[in-house]
Formats: structure tokens, C-alpha cells, sequence
């Protein structure tokens, strides 16, 4: 558990030196999220050879104490933080066409990535309410890095974030003022499927899909995720929105008694399909490029959320598995075309996806980049994306009478592969004249390469990832 804690206050000690200092330094950010990176691994090692570990702040036990729990979906968590985060800080600093090279971004995002730390081992529903109002708030000011061209998006972000805020609190009363307690397993021992349960957990449903824009609760997702800068854009779609996810899996695989989780599987299940559908249609209509990247993260969240549902109405872990595999895999691809197509926009100097005219003779690295992410959004072997819906298909097409689940996964595959192929399609058409000083930043475009390939690795370590991922909810 201590090599957890150190993979918490590593950043949190460096965002606290940078507002102190009223220094902008990326090199101390990049360390401190390689050292992050190095203590998520060891906690990861550590929670897989001895089991889940839990720690009370202060020495105070439940209920009265704050308890950490550190487990293997929440280890893999850490370290996929501290990766993507390393990784986004280096596009950052060394791009040359960077937004935040010379902004808050760099306390701003050590902030944000002690609050997911700080969210992956809470075990407490209260402080999953703090930690999200943290997350919440670091995230709408670093939208606002983009200048006054973001802050109607921004604003939208908050005042929908603080109306999540609110109805999951609402829950989280409503369950304190029922059972006097706030610890999550200390709650699912004493939980009911009462009316006042029931409520609290739709109330808290409501809060989270808001705040993750899962559909259709996503409407401030694309204007945000768009208009930020693109370090920012990547961190939001990468890391930001799986937060409430992960505390809705815990919440009603955990706390909600299992009668309630089998009624409102179906639901979250149909809210992922139409996720999927929706999602997906209009990032095939999106006019520009980050705006379409945007979209498609409203859509694939849907296969996570289509995977929750299923998990919680059939209680296989293999969908559990499929689910933080959609996560991992998802948030790699995003990373990988977020930076992409933030470069490809920021060189060629249009936001349009008709901009994109010969991009695979101008910028190919940065155009194989997207490309190669793209293939793993679409599911093509042997991705990671590929892996988790391998995962979700299997027991639907096991059983005949699941055809129309098995249906919405398929139609939710060709309308990813319409709006990839559509920005491959434009990128092999003729390319316009450059100018003689047109030169591209080859680093930043290798480095949107890297997150691509990372995706596709996952195929190498897939057996053991399954079963680190089915064992966490034993």
C-alpha cells in the first residue's frame, strides 16, 4: 500500500511545489509522473501476490475513519494514469505547436492526476464525492488554457458538473441518513432494495453519467473535449471520464443489492447501445477533426457501459473484464488521436476535416498514428479494443435469444470503421501545395505514434490482463 500512496503524493508534492515556487517547469512534472509510473507498477505487483490491501487514514477504522483500498482493477488504473500522463507531458513540453507549454497546465495536471489517484483507491462514497469535485473543477480550468474560445464550453462543463455533483450527493445523504455509514463494503453488507435505496442509487446513477457523458448525458463532452488544448483534450478523454465510471462499477457491482443490479443492468446496458448509435452517427457527420475525436468518445464509452449493464444482469465476469479492458485499450487509442489530430491541425492550419487532404504525404507519421489507433476503436485483431469486444461478443453469441445485444455491438463497429476510414479516405486524396518552410515536428508526431502502438501490444500480455481483471471482483 505504500508504494500506492507514493504513486498519490508524488504529483500532489510536485503540483504543490510548482504553485509555491509560481514556477512552470515540465521537467519536474515528467518525473514526478515517472515516479508515479514506477510506484503504480511495484503496488500493481504487490496487490496481485498478496490480494487487496486497505489502509484507515489516521489510524481510524470505519465508520468513523476514511478508508484506502488498494485492488487490481484500481493498481491497473494507477498505472495507466501515471503512463498516459508521462506520456501527454512529454507532447506537451517538447511540441512546437503545444498550447501549455508556457501555462497552469503543468500544477493543473499533477492536481488532476493526484485527484484520479486519489479517486482509483477510495473506498469511501463520501470521498469518492471530493475526489470528483477535485477532478471536476481542475479539469473545466484547464479547458479554459485554450483561451476565450473555450470558456462557453467550459461553463457548460461546470454548471453541468456542479448539477452532477449535486444529485450524487443527494444519494449519498439519502444512503447516510439510512444506514449511518459511507465505507463501500461496510454499505453493501447493510444495503436493501428498499425504495429509499433504490432512490439514492438512481440519484447517483444520474450524477455519474453526467459527469463520465455517458448518454444521453453527453452533451457537454464534445465542445469541451474539442475546444481544449490538445494536451488537455487527451487527458480529459483518456482519464477524466473513466473517474465516475469507475465509481458507477463499484457502485452497483459492490454496494447495490444484487436484485437492484439485475433490474438496472438492462437500462445501462440499452443507454450503452444508444451511446454507441448516437455517438457514433454524429462523429461520422462532424465536420472538424477534434470535434469527430470527441464524438467517438461518447460512443465508445457506450461499449463499456453496454458491458456493466450485461455484467450486472447476467453477473459474468468475463463482462467485467471486457469492461476495464474497453477502458485501457480506449484510452491508449484516444491518447494516440487526440495528439495526432491536435498536430496534423495545429501544422496544416484548420481545424476542418477536408484539411486533412494528403495528410499521408504531408504528415504520415502523424496520420499513421491516428489510422493505427482508430483500427483498435474499430475492434480489428489483434488490438486491444479487438480483445474487449471479443470479450463482449463471446457470451452473446453463445445464446441466441441475446442477438439484439450482439446486433448493437456489430452496428456500433461499422459505424466506427465509416467515420476512421472517412478521415483515411481524405488523408490518401492529392495533397495541397505546402509552403517551402512547411516543416512538420516529426517528435511530437512519433510520440502520437507510441500510445497507437502500446494498444496493439496489449495482445501480448491479454491472458494475464483477463485474469487480473476477472479476479478483482472475486
Amino acid at each position: 500500500m505504500n508504494t500506492a500512496l507514493l504513486s498519490l503524493s508524488a504529483p500532489l508534492l510536485a503540483a504543490l511545489w510548482l504553485l509555491l515556487t509560481h514556477r512552470r517547469q515540465a521537467p519536474v512534472v515528467i518525473v514526478a509522473s515517472l515516479i508515479s509510473l514506477v510506484a503504480a507498477v511495484f503496488s500493481l505487483y504487490q496487490v496481485i501476490d498478496a490480494g487487496e490491501q486497505s489502509l484507515a487514514l489516521g489510524g481510524w477504522e470505519s465508520p468513523l475513519g476514511i478508508r484506502l483500498r488498494l485492488m487490481p482493477v484500481s493498481a491497473m488504473l494507477l498505472t495507466f494514469t501515471a503512463l498516459i500522463h508521462s506520456l501527454v507531458g512529454l507532447y506537451a513540453w517538447r511540441s512546437r505547436h503545444s498550447q501549455t507549454r508556457h501555462t497552469d497546465y503543468w500544477p493543473l495536471s499533477c492536481l488532476l492526476h493526484a485527484a484520479l489517484a486519489a479517486l482509483w483507491l477510495s473506498h469511501d462514497i463520501f470521498n469518492w464525492y471530493v475526489t470528483l469535485e477535485l477532478l471536476g473543477l481542475v479539469a473545466v480550468v484547464m479547458v479554459c488554457l485554450a483561451g476565450p474560445k473555450a470558456y462557453g464550453a467550459a461553463l457548460r462543463y461546470l454548471l453541468l458538473s456542479l448539477a452532477a455533483s449535486l444529485c450524487y450527493l443527494l444519494g449519498v445523504a439519502l444512503l447516510y441518513g439510512v444506514y449511518g455509514v459511507l465505507d463501500v463494503s461496510l454499505l453493501a453488507e447493510a444495503a436493501r432494495a428498499d425504495p429509499s435505496t433504490r432512490t439514492a442509487l438512481m440519484l447517483m446513477t444520474v450524477g455519474l453519467m453526467l459527469k463520465a457523458a455517458l448518454w444521453p448525458l453527453h452533451l457537454w463532452l464534445p465542445a469541451a473535449h474539442s475546444s481544449a488544448p490538445t494536451a488537455v483534450s487527451a487527458l480529459l478523454s483518456a482519464l477524466v471520464v473513466k473517474g465516475p465510471l469507475f465509481i458507477l462499477w463499484l457502485l452497483w457491482s459492490r454496494v447495490a443489492p444484487e436484485e437492484l443490479g439485475q433490474a438496472a443492468g438492462p437500462w445501462l446496458a440499452l443507454a450503452g447501445v444508444g451511446a454507441l448509435l448516437v455517438g457514433g452517427w454524429s462523429a461520422l457527420r462532424a465536420p472538424l477533426i477534434k470535434l469527430m475525436v470527441a464524438y467517438s468518445t461518447v460512443a465508445q464509452l457506450g461499449y463499456a457501459l453496454l458491458a456493466l449493464g450485461l455484467m450486472l444482469h447476467w453477473r459474468e465476469l468475463s463482462l467485467d473484464a471486457a469492461l476495464w479492458l474497453f477502458v485501457l485499450a480506449h484510452g491508449l487509442a484516444k491518447v494516440s488521436m487526440f495528439l495526432a489530430a491536435g498536430e496534423m491541425q495545429s501544422t496544416l492550419g484548420s481545424r476542418r476535416l477536408d484539411s486533412l487532404k494528403g495528410a499521408t504525404q504531408t504528415m504520415p507519421v502523424a496520420m499513421f498514428a491516428f489510422a493505427v489507433a482508430g483500427g483498435s476503436l474499430i475492434g480489428l485483431p489483434p488490438s486491444g479494443g479487438f480483445l474487449a469486444k471479443w470479450l463482449l461478443l463471446l457470451p452473446l453469441l453463445q445464446n441466441p435469444a441475446h442477438w439484439p445485444w450482439a446486433l448493437g455491438v456489430m452496428l456500433g463497429t461499422l459505424i466506427s470503421a465509416a467515420y476512421v476510414f472517412r478521415v483515411v479516405a481524405i488523408s490518401f486524396d492529392r495533397a495541397r501545395p505546402t509552403s517551402p518552410d512547411f516543416n512538420p515536428d516529426r517528435f511530437a508526431q512519433w510520440l502520437s505514434l507510441l500510445p497507437a502502438l502500446l494498444v496493439w501490444g496489449m495482445a501480448l500480455i491479454s491472458e494475464q490482463l483477463i485474469l487480473w481483471l476477472t479476479g478483482a471482483t472475486l
